[in-house]
């Protein structure tokens, strides 16, 4: 039994919900922390968002399931190890999407944000059959996703979303995306095994430049944040202190993925490297104090 439940929860991939966090965003950067109207519907938004998020790796998952048992650890997923039957994903998906509407429909009643999960849903039913065999549009689409998570937490939330908080986002979700590209170029390199058809479109030169390009905007991006006008005003003077955090979590995503060839899951990276969890909570913690200690 305990096994089923597994298996079951890997087909839905649990450990990326993390990714879904992002419709809090709003709430941690506007520090509306004590509005509990806005804590609850970002919380509904994302266990619906989950839901469907999961429906379409179910709908990867099959549309993939040859050239998963091809790749390294990919094999291992429950349709391509044959450890859940198609029709019993199935099942599990569309039981996803009816839930995750559902609860955008009827919990949070909010058409704007039921609009935005609907475009999420289409443009990654798109992205599973067709767009991810296309260099560079792929990748696009991926950083695209996080970027619709964060407008629907502020839709659910009503709190306005600072221009450079989005365009950090979409930078942020294009690195994690672009190292994760890196890795499947790595694999086609040493085993001749072509994971995705977009693989082609790319290379190690290439993807290393978009990855010091797009990390060295993020820096630049995140400073020019800190120091902005309107967050000073809201933030006060200081916050620029916690760049330095920001800095060491790149470094280190760059030295899991160049030197520790950890690029295979971002997800999981940031799950299991205790360095990263480090950084992070320094990050939370010196954002707050010096919002609640310096202003």
């Amino acid at each position: 039994m305990a096994k089923t439940v597994y298996t079951y929860l890997k087909l839905l991939r649990i450990h990326q919900w993390v990714k879904n966090l992002f419709v809090f965003a709003p709430i941690f950067f506007s520090f509306s922390f004590l509005n509990l109207e806005a804590l609850i519907n970002a919380l509904y938004a994302f266990i619906g968002f989950s839901f469907i998020a999961s429906s379409i790796y179910i709908i990867n998952d099959w549309k993939d399931i040859e050239l998963d048992r091809q790749h390294p650890t990919k094999k291992e997923r429950p349709l391509a190890s044959k450890d859940i039957s198609v029709r019993n994903a199935f099942m599990v998906c569309i039981a996803l999407l009816i839930l995750g509407f559902s609860t955008y429909l009827f919990i949070l009643k909010n058409d704007i944000a039921a609009i935005l999960l609907f475009f999420y849903f289409v443009l990654n039913v798109f992205y599973c059959f067709k767009l991810k065999q296309l260099s560079i549009v792929d990748i696009t689409i991926v950083a695209i996703g996080f970027v619709i998570r964060l407008f629907i937490g502020s839709t659910v939330t009503s709190i306005a979303l600072s221009h450079w908080i989005i365009i950090l986002t979409f930078l942020l979700a294009l690195l994690l995306v672009v190292g994760k590209r890196r890795n499947d170029v790595v694999i086609f390199a040493e085993t001749g095994q072509e994971m995705r058809k977009s693989i082609t479109g790319y290379n190690i030169e290439f993807l290393n430049t978009i990855i010091t390009s797009v990390v060295t905007i993020i820096i630049f991006s995140y400073i020019m944040y800190t120091i902005s006008s309107e967050v000073i005003l809201r933030n006060g003077e200081h916050l620029y202190i916690t760049s330095l955090f920001v800095i060491l979590g790149l470094f280190r995503y760059l030295q899991a993925i160049f030197v520790e060839k950890k690029g295979d899951s971002p997800t999981k990276l940031v799950l299991k490297d205790r360095f990263l969890q480090i950084t992070i909570l320094c990050w939370i913690v010196s954002f707050i104090l010096i919002r609640f200690f310096y202003k």
